[in-house]
């Protein structure tokens, strides 16, 4: 099983702990995502110091009031370390709305280009801002491959998967309130399907109580199969396999 989108940078154990509780219960691979100029840093180091652990790295809307193209030069110097397999998290969050709307779109649309230039998935982050984040992607990432992290938009995913998008599912799919959510990833394609922790947040049901931790996907991947009427272990196939090809470890 794999760890589609973490933030080892954010979690309290160290990251050798992190990593070696993950081993434990058999997640091969782990993908932490930087989404500033430190914690892209911080996401590169993780990947250099261990195996399973590889960078997505990008610039995250909460963080995109006064942009620049500075920032975006980061990313993109960055993004061409051999262990970084994404761009991103980027996209729009009106919910917290800590960014000036024409900020957040100004980043979007940048990285939507670094990821063109660099040959690599995209990382998306949509919160309250379903119609404009679909309409950019629709706009102007055509032909990428386009990853909605922690999926959330659950009464919009026939639509997603018309575009050819994947769908990463975090522990909130677990929530008793999320139908929805479980609904979609019953029905979402099989191979364009990943799972994550999006640690040390969303915490799966059975442990939330606990901060979240890399370890914790196996819980959701849990959920998942069983929602989907498959055995855990013929998910984990199918899911190891679509990272591998999406992300080309």
């Amino acid at each position: 099983m794999i760890d589609s989108h973490t933030h080892l940078h954010a979690c309290k154990p160290p990251d050798d702990e992190l990593v070696a509780a993950a081993r434990q219960v058999g997640i091969t691979k782990i993908v932490t995502v930087g989404t500033d100029a430190r914690t892209r840093r911080e996401a590169l180091k993780a990947a250099e110091s261990f195996p399973e652990v590889y960078a997505a790295l990008g610039h995250h809307p909460n963080e995109a009031a006064g942009v620049g193209d500075e920032d975006l030069a980061d990313v993109a110097e960055l993004a061409k370390h051999e262990r970084c397999v994404a761009i991103g998290e980027t996209g729009l969050d009106y919910f917290r709305d800590y960014a000036p709307r024409e900020d957040q779109e100004r980043a979007f649309a940048g990285q939507i280009e670094l990821a063109r230039a660099a040959g690599k998935p995209l990382v998306i982050h949509t919160r309250a801002a379903e119609d404009d984040t679909i309409r950019m992607l629709k706009e102007h990432a055509g032909g990428l491959q386009v990853i909605l992290h922690c999926f959330s938009m659950a009464d919009r995913w026939e639509e997603c998967a018309a575009e050819g998008w994947w769908f990463s599912f975090a522990g909130n799919v677990t929530y008793p309130k999320s139908m929805d959510l479980a609904f979609a990833a019953a029905k979402v394609p099989a191979e364009r399907l990943l799972v994550e922790t999006d640690a040390p947040y969303l915490t799966p049901q059975d442990v939330r109580k606990e901060r979240n931790q890399p370890a914790f996907v196996e819980l959701t991947a849990r959920f998942v199969a069983q929602a989907r009427g498959v055995s855990y272990e013929e998910l984990d196939e199918q899911v190891t396999a679509n990272a591998a090809g999406l992300f080309g470890w």
